[in-house]
């Protein structure tokens, strides 16, 4: 399977929607309160600006055969966790009574210091609960849920640079060295993947400017959306197999 042509141009069409979503949002948050929120807030304070990348992941499923009635992405997106009542994914497929597929979309432009902890955090925070929860027993009958994770990182020098890394008591790992926040990034990713707390994950690097024409770029090959949709194919497909 290639994202060639169709699939790659969703992908571009996403991140266009992605920076015309920020850019409308800061301009009818200032136009409402008569005042903006500092740094980038005026941008995320009402959401929606992955929306272009659910309804990519939506239709990408739908036209790899799954009922659409299956595929929750706006309501009805709640999961039981282990250390906590629920919590809300952005893309879910249930089927049958039975778990398919979870995903959570994500992205972060500006303040890369202060917010890439909260990111890593939250990605391995979701897994451990939500696997917890299938260890448990919350979703009998289900198999072992296809868990994915995207992360669209803005493209610039505050994420590009080389970051210092601390060491009070003991010396951090090699790989993080020099690392920047990008790069930081594609490590946790990676690892998210080896270890199987996620089945497949993306990053997308898009700059604010070139970004507004859909340009984006890809670190890991690894990490590549293709990557994740053949995954996720492969598991529509089983999905369909079996309900046949």
């Amino acid at each position: 399977m290639s994202l060639l042509p169709y699939w790659e141009d969703r992908l571009s069409e996403a991140v266009r929607h992605f920076w015309k979503t920020r850019q409308a949002q800061a301009e009818r948050q200032g136009t409402k309160s008569g005042t903006r929120d500092a740094g980038t807030r005026t941008a995320v304070t009402g959401g929606k600006q992955l929306d272009g990348f659910v309804a990519l992941l939506h239709d990408f499923l739908k036209d790899a055969g799954l009922d659409h009635a299956s595929i929750y992405t706006s309501g009805k997106v709640e999961l039981p966790g282990w250390y906590r009542p629920e919590k809300k994914w952005d893309l879910l497929i249930v089927q049958s009574g039975k778990l398919i597929v979870a995903m959570e979309f994500k992205s972060q432009v500006g303040s890369f210091g202060n917010n890439f902890n909260n990111r890593t955090e939250e990605a391995l925070g979701n897994a451990t609960d939500i696997w917890a929860a299938f260890r448990e027993g919350a979703f009998a009958p289900s198999l072992r849920p296809w868990l994915g994770y995207v992360m669209v990182l803005e493209e610039a020098k505050g994420s590009l640079s080389p970051i210092k890394v601390q060491e009070p008591h003991f010396k951090v790992f090699e790989e993080f060295r020099g690392a920047s926040y990008a790069n930081r990034y594609e490590i946790f990713l990676t690892k998210l993947v080896r270890e199987r707390m996620y089945d497949s994950a993306a990053l997308v690097l898009t700059n604010r400017e070139t970004g507004r024409d859909g340009r984006y770029f890809e670190p890991s090959a690894e990490l590549g959306f293709e990557n994740l949709l053949v995954s996720l194919r492969a598991r529509a497909v089983a999905i369909g197999e079996v309900s046949n």
